[in-house]
């Protein structure tokens, strides 16, 4: 592991990234740098097929770029193997969705006990159980994603997330899937769980509106970052789920 000496939580210098298509060769991003430092919220907006998923995928080690570096927590990722980067991950990162991704054959208990588990926490079940309490969700405990409406599954999801109290949160389109009132009650959750955790937020979405909760929002086009000024949150309306 290569130690990065810079003070900043996440920081990117040069990333390149070129995918194969049938057309030929992509370049997706194209010398892009950032830098956030610790407790930072950042939103990175852009129109679709900009590459947000692909900066997010980079940024937290789940691929590596075909030129340049991320430091993350301090390690250079691009010097770690896979299983490297997922131990780093599993210490560190938590993430937030837009399609949930949980476990179809787990409970949503046993959905946020999952990254507990594997980060060997003492007491996972307590854990969870709190966790699910804070998004509203004690009544629901024992019920499967199928068995939850789209609201409920990614409050699971900010459960799960969270629960391991990560250094660092990426989140991809956290409301895309879901209606307006119920997606400006997971914002409102997404950002109060961040407050009280102290987290540093990475969050990647197309809804500028969801971005303005962000104290800094860059936009990615051609490839490369630049700042951009966030338009006002609006507050929600109530609840749903």
């Amino acid at each position: 592991m290569t130690l990065d000496p810079h003070p900043e939580i996440l920081r990117a210098e040069r990333l390149v990234k070129r995918l194969r298509s049938p057309e030929g060769e992509l370049e997706i991003l194209t010398g892009l740098d950032l830098a956030v430092l610790p407790g930072e919220s950042v939103a990175v907006v852009g129109e679709s097929g900009s590459g947000k998923s692909t900066l997010l995928s980079l940024l937290a080690g789940l691929d590596l770029p075909t030129s340049g570096q991320v430091w993350l927590d301090g390690v250079d990722l691009t010097r770690l193997d896979e299983d490297g980067r997922a131990r780093l991950r599993g210490g560190a990162v938590g993430f937030v969705f837009q399609s949930f991704q949980l476990v179809p054959s787990l409970t949503a208990l046993e959905n946020v006990m999952l990254p507990l588990e594997l980060a060997a926490r003492p007491d996972p079940g307590e854990a969870a159980r709190e966790a699910l309490a804070r998004v509203g969700l004690s009544a629901r405990l024992r019920h499967y994603p199928s068995q939850l409406s789209g609201g409920e599954q990614q409050r699971v999801a900010l459960a799960r997330a969270f629960a391991p109290s990560p250094r660092v949160l990426f989140a991809d389109e956290p409301t895309g899937n879901l209606d307006r009132r119920t997606g400006e009650r997971v914002t409102e959750l997404l950002f109060s769980l961040n407050a009280e955790h102290a987290t540093t937020l990475i969050l990647v979405t197309h809804d500028r509106a969801l971005a303005g909760h962000c104290p800094r929002t860059l936009r990615l086009e051609g490839g490369r970052l630049q700042a951009a000024s966030p338009e006002r949150p609006r507050r929600a309306q109530g609840g749903g789920q």
